[in-house]
This record gives C-alpha cells, structure tokens and sequence, in this order.
C-alpha cells in the first residue's frame, strides 16, 4: 500500500514553478541562463507599504488575526470594489487567504462534489485542473483557438455547459495569454449563464490593473444579475509587486465565503499579521505607480511582441495586459526540425541557448510557449537575439 493519497496521484507539479527552479539550478552551475517563466513583477514593493509592515511589527500586530482577515484589510476590500468596480459588498461577503491561489483552493474544496464539472477555457493558469481534481471535481477544458483571441465564446460556452457544471472560470487579463475580455465580450457570455442559473462564476482578475492601450477592465460581478452567483478573486501580488507576502481575497456570496473560513480554520488559519497591515496600506495608500509600472510593462511587451513577429516561423498576438506572451512555434515543429511537441522546442531553447520559458501544452494548448517580459530589457533584448538565433538554426 503507497503512502502517497490517490487523490495526490492525480495532480502534477506546477510546470512553471519547474522551469524557475531550473533555471535557477543552471545559474547556480555557472550556466548564463535567462528565466522567462516567472509570473512576479521584476519591480521592489512600494516603500509606503514596506513601512506599513515595518510599522505593524514595531506595534506589535503580530499574533493571530481572525481566521479570514483582519477587519481592517475586509474593510479596505469593501472599499477597493466599490472605488474601482462600483461593487457593493459588506465585509461579511469577504474573505482574505494566503494568497489567491489559496482562496480559489478554499472555494473549489468548499463547494465541489465528486464528479462536479468546473469548466476552465484553455489555455489556462496551470493550477487550475490540478485544484478541481484534489477537490474531487472534474475539469472541463474548453480549448479557445489563436484567432478566437485564447478567450471562450458565448457559443463554445453554451455548448460545454452539462448536469453536472458547477463553476465556470474566468481569468481577465489572462495568465498564459495576456488576453483580455472587453465589456461586450463578458456581456456575451453573460447572456448565456443568466440562463443557466446553476453556474456558478469564478472570476479570476489579479491582473486586473496591468493592462494596456485601450483595453477597459470589466469584471463579470458588474452584470447585476450574475453578482450573486460570482466569486471574485484578487489579490495584492501582482499589481503591488507583493508575491512573497502572500495575501489575496475574494468577494462573493456569504454562503460561499463562509464556508472558505471554514475550509481556512481547519488548514492554514489566519494570512501573516504583518502582510495583513501592509495590504491595508496597498490597497489605501498611493496607487500612482500602478500605472508607471503598466507603462514599463507596455514597453517591453511592444519589443517583445515586434521581434519575436520578425522570427520566422514565429507568431505573437499583442495581449491586453498582464506581463506574458504566447507565441506560437507550430510552425518551426515537424520533421524538417525534428522538434516533434512545444516541450522538444523549449527543452532545446533552454538547452542550447540558456533561455527558459514555459512549454504551452503545460497551459492546456500544445504547439505554443509562454513569456514572462517581467525582467529587464537589457535580459529581453538578450534573451530575443537568442531565441531568433536559436530558431534559424531550426531551418
């Protein structure tokens, strides 16, 4: 008899946490290696918020804290969606995590029955499937095409909607893709899940403020009639440059909420003390840096984006926001390159011109790979001369 559960059995690895790790391995070797996989800003957390944890320490806000969030912090969120999402919501629909990947855990484990379908557009953030099946659920992935945009339409929508559908998640910005769904685009598929009312909605919008050019937010809790069937996710990683303090929240029916506290009690209990108090600060404080850092991000999506197009064998839609691409190689796989899968080409990459990236089939989309552009330009510029190096010597 193993000792290892069946339900582990299931799940794999985090793929992209497996390419920071080698590439972090082959640096420490001596090895020139430029990471393009990770998904944290390059940027430092803001001073103002450093000083609200320093703070907080020095007052002594160290012991436990509620199990799902300091007043406080609930207090700040109920805030943050009503200034910036013309939300309403009372601090008893909040609940605060060890970061969003742990409140999504919380609310797949809450609500998901063995056999209960969670249908996740792909490509998708690579956590997703693997959380629906330690839950007991069963992934439905809904395979969104490079001319759709990588975003799921009202019809492939109402088409993968079954008995047993319990979840649908929405990821805007995305991680892999960048991409985000406008207003009319929500509204669409909003028109098919007011009429299939046992959906539930997991919107997953951490990348809610790095976005770019004209690309309005809307979140799908907007539509009136579906914010009562909507978990909104956020979180203070991403647009704070916050990812080793752990902090993210949702906002959603008190039921649901509820029983995330519950599935919290008995696992983690409360978030850090001191990230709590600093989250406070992030989501009060100055929010002017948000956008100048959008507008670095923009700058090296635009280089990004135009050399890898002048790649032969290369293409790469331009995303929305977040700070990932995810160009597509189908064209340089096949028996001319003897690179047979997506994984052949970024094992090769890595192999023969130190540049690590995340193979697409780790996203649910094989014959792409995704970019982290959230380093330097002096290592963006390195990394495209090697990958365009790396994909002539292909021909």
């Amino acid at each position: 008899m193993s000792i290892i559960s069946d339900s582990l059995k299931r799940i794999k690895p985090s793929p992209t946490i497996a390419v920071t790790q080698k590439a972090r391995e082959l640096r420490a070797a001596g090895k020139d290696v430029i990471g393009l996989g990770a998904g944290e800003p390059d940027f430092d957390t803001p001073e103002n918020i450093k000083q609200a944890a320093i703070k907080a320490i020095e007052n002594g806000d160290t012991k436990y804290t509620a199990v799902d969030g300091t007043p406080a912090l609930k207090n700040a969120i109920v805030e943050k969606f009503k200034r910036e999402n013309n939300l309403d919501y009372s601090t008893d629909q909040i609940t605060v995590g060890t970061g969003g990947k742990q409140v999504l855990y919380n609310a797949f484990m809450a609500t998901l029955n063995k056999g209960d379908e969670v249908i996740i557009p792909a490509p998708f953030w690579v956590s997703y499937p693997d959380m629906v099946l330690l839950a007991g659920g069963k992934p439905k992935i809904v395979k969104c095409t490079e001319e759709e945009g990588f975003k799921i339409t009202p019809k492939k929508l109402k088409k993968a909607i079954g008995k047993k559908t319990k979840w649908l998640i929405l990821n805007s910005p995305s991680n892999p893709t960048g991409a985000g769904y406008s207003k009319n685009e929500i509204e669409g598929l909003a028109k098919v899940l007011i009429k299939n009312k046992k959906v539930q909605i997991l919107s997953d919008d951490i990348y809610e403020h790095i976005k770019y050019d004209d690309f309005n937010f809307y979140t799908i809790a907007q539509n009136s009639k579906l914010k009562d069937r909507t978990l909104t996710m956020n979180g203070v990683s991403k647009s704070y440059a916050m990812t080793g303090w752990r902090i993210g929240y949702a906002a959603g029916p008190k039921e649901i909420i509820k029983a995330i506290g519950k599935i919290q009690s008995q696992s983690t209990s409360n978030p850090s003390s001191v990230s709590q108090a600093a989250a406070v600060e992030a989501l009060n404080g100055k929010q002017d840096f948000i956008q100048e850092r959008s507008d670095a991000f923009k700058e090296r999506r635009d280089f990004v984006v135009n050399s890898l197009n002048s790649i032969k064998g290369i293409n790469c839609l331009t995303p929305n926001g977040a700070f990932y691409v995810f160009p597509s190689c189908k064209k340089l796989l096949g028996k001319k390159t003897k690179l047979k899968t997506d994984t052949d080409f970024v094992r090769e990459l890595l192999e023969k011109q130190n540049v690590a990236v995340v193979q697409g089939s780790a996203f649910g989309l094989d014959g792409y790979f995704r970019i982290s552009y959230a380093t330097s330009m002096e290592n963006l510029k390195k990394a495209m001369e090697r990958i365009k190096s790396f994909c002539e010597s292909l021909s």
